[in-house]
């Protein structure tokens, strides 16, 4: 669904950049899944481990945060495919940073949740790591990455 125009193999591939920052954040919710299936994790490591080296960077995430969102998304001048898909992975992330304070208020209510909270991180980063590659694919074929809720938000920013 390219309705803004057709996409070149550059939009392609700057839209689907955003999405590694999605994953790294995803990555903190794996770790019991990436303990069971190593392999993943061999995947996985290598497309964010630049990120992580930015990410040591004190405040670094958040000057991240609004250089894309003031410097990418809000700038008309950049097709809307790549302003599209820069914005739903900055909302995916805004998602995944919540599930990570309802995990910390959740995990300081005692051992009898860590089950609760293990389910919780497994079933969030499988999801984050279903919508990431959803999203590069879709990306990479020029298409619009429809994910429910989080799309019809970002139509509502990106004009």
């Amino acid at each position: 669904m390219t309705w803004r125009g057709t996409t070149t193999v550059s939009d392609r591939i700057f839209a689907s950049l955003p999405y590694l920052i999605t994953l790294m954040y995803g990555i903190e919710f794996g770790r019991s899944v990436l303990e069971v299936v190593p392999a993943l994790g061999q995947v996985l490591y290598p497309l964010i481990a630049p990120l992580a080296i930015i990410y040591a960077i004190p405040f670094a995430s958040i000057i991240i945060f609004f250089a894309l969102f003031l410097l990418v998304v809000r700038n008309e001048k950049i097709s809307h495919f790549i302003r599209f898909n820069t914005m739903q992975a900055l909302l995916i992330s805004i998602a995944l940073f919540l599930c990570q304070l309802v995990i910390g208020i959740l995990s300081n209510l005692g051992g009898s949740v860590a089950s609760i909270i293990l389910v919780l991180n497994n079933a969030i980063f499988l999801g984050v790591l279903a919508a990431f590659f959803y999203s590069v694919v879709q990306s990479f074929r020029g298409q619009y990455a429809e994910i429910p809720t989080i799309s019809e938000a970002v139509y509502m920013q990106v004009r």
